[in-house]
């Protein structure tokens, strides 16, 4: 199995995790769930994309800890920031695990500003300001929470995202949809069969090993005799990891490749497939090597 962390497409590498969802969508139900959010989740879930939407939850006073979990097992979270965002305190709770999976899981966060301004989350304006003193006085009932839901406003808003102001939402969707697409989908899967035991143990045993939350270089060998599913292991975990690279490939039956095809055609899987729409053919073991080097920045 080899990986390459040159530049991660998020913000940065991915913590070792199993991921149910690609995506989690957090909204403030009356304001966008029946409009934008609806659409923007149809127009995902067509793409391939598996996507959590509460729709099934009930509420209540605290958040439910079935939706803590999905927020966790996401590799990424879109935030819908609307005029009432702020008036939820569900939405607010949510908003606040999210930005700790950023730090924890490194998950990838995407905010979309639906007719609202960054910097009124950033500085709690407005509706934004309005739900921590006057409107629902936060300050005063909700004490113990009050100081995490405004890191996690400020923090949010300072990411890379979305302005909805005018237009056709219809292209706004079809934009961010194909964004997301080929940031969550633009990795390839090695074969694993459903419905494999253990694997999970497996994968939290060598993330050990793996420390994904460093950026130096990590090589970890699965050791055995033949036959007892150590490509299996490999290729599972690669599955669970690879999403988090910019570029990734998997290398398998190395030494009966290199006996049949030779050193250059395991060079030439490898930089094709750490290319874009690349079509690398090499002749030459040294030039592979070189050219492995230039494009891992080892």
């Amino acid at each position: 199995m080899a990986s390459t962390s040159a530049q991660m497409a998020s913000d940065s590498s991915p913590s070792m995790r199993s991921c149910v969802y690609d995506v989690f969508l957090s909204f403030r139900g009356e304001d966008t769930r029946d409009n934008f959010t609806d659409h923007l989740y149809t127009h995902l879930v067509q793409r391939g994309i598996k996507t959590f939407r509460d729709d099934k939850l009930k509420r209540g006073e605290e958040i439910q800890r079935e939706l803590l979990k999905a927020i966790e097992e996401s590799r990424s979270s879109i935030v819908v920031f609307s005029q009432n965002y702020a008036d939820s305190r569900w939405c607010l709770e949510e908003l606040a695990k999210i930005m700790e999976c950023r730090k924890e899981y490194k998950q990838i966060v995407l905010p979309i500003f639906y007719h609202v301004d960054p910097s009124d989350i950033r500085k709690q304006r407005g509706s934004f300001g309005e739900a921590f003193t006057t409107k629902y006085d936060y300050e005063e009932n909700w004490k113990d929470k009050v100081q995490r839901w405004r890191e996690a406003l400020t923090e949010a808003s300072n990411i890379s995202g979305w302005h909805i102001k005018e237009g056709y939402e219809s292209e706004h969707i079809k934009e961010i949809t194909t964004d997301i697409a080929n940031r969550i989908l633009n990795f390839k899967f090695s074969f694993v069969e459903d419905n494999l035991v253990g694997m999970d143990s497996h994968f939290q045993k060598l993330s050990l090993g793996l420390r994904m939350e460093s950026n130096d270089v990590r090589m970890v060998g699965i050791c055995g005799i033949g036959g007892i599913g150590k490509t299996t292991i490999a290729r599972y975990i690669y599955n669970q990891i690879s999403w988090g690279f910019k570029c990734s490939s998997f290398l398998e039956k190395v030494s009966e490749v290199h006996k049949n095809k030779g050193l250059v055609c395991l060079q030439n899987q490898l930089l094709n497939d750490t290319q874009d729409g690349g079509n690398q053919k090499i002749s030459k073991v040294f030039e592979g090597a070189n050219m492995i080097k230039n494009r891992l920045r080892f």
